[in-house]
């Protein structure tokens, strides 16, 4: 009777290890506790640039080069939200992609010009291995995205 005990603690032990969150920090890491949301930001982006802000989503993609920059998907369906740092600052690994985040940082407003946008997508084309017909470029946007400046991904499965 005693080995079944011992072998039923040793069983639940290790099951809750398995499902266990294996949080990994980047950079600062997050010290807000209160999250906004993603679609709240992008429907109102004016009134959250500046602002410090703890967003959280799964991980979309992430820069395959230096792990510049990764991209969160929002709580509302096909909306993301770009999160950047320096390169070698903060290094978001390739492995986070399909993973929850937890992403602190700085809203920040972006105006590319036409050219700057050819120069972006050329660049982007290069690193994924895509063609690139500069003609697909009419214009130039805004783009609102987050200055990364900490982040937790749980990278267990």
């Amino acid at each position: 009777m005693r080995r079944i005990y011992v072998l039923l603690i040793i069983l639940l032990t290790t099951l809750s290890l398995a499902t266990a969150n294996e949080w990994k920090t980047f950079g600062n890491g997050v010290s807000l506790t209160k999250t906004t949301k993603i679609s709240d930001i992008l429907s109102q982006p004016e009134k959250f640039v500046g602002q410090k802000v703890l967003v959280e989503g799964r991980v979309v993609d992430v820069c395959k080069k230096r792990g510049c920059w990764m991209e969160i998907a929002s709580d509302k369906e096909f909306q993301t939200i770009m999160v950047k740092v320096n390169d070698g600052e903060i290094v978001f690994p390739l492995e986070g992609k399909g993973h929850l985040s937890l992403v602190e940082g700085t809203v920040e407003k972006l105006e590319i010009s036409k050219e700057q946008m050819i120069k972006q997508r050329k660049h982007h084309a290069e690193e994924s291995g895509e063609k690139f017909d500069p003609a697909s470029v009419t214009e130039g946007k805004v783009i609102y995205r987050i200055r990364g400046l900490g982040a937790k991904i749980d990278l267990s499965k």
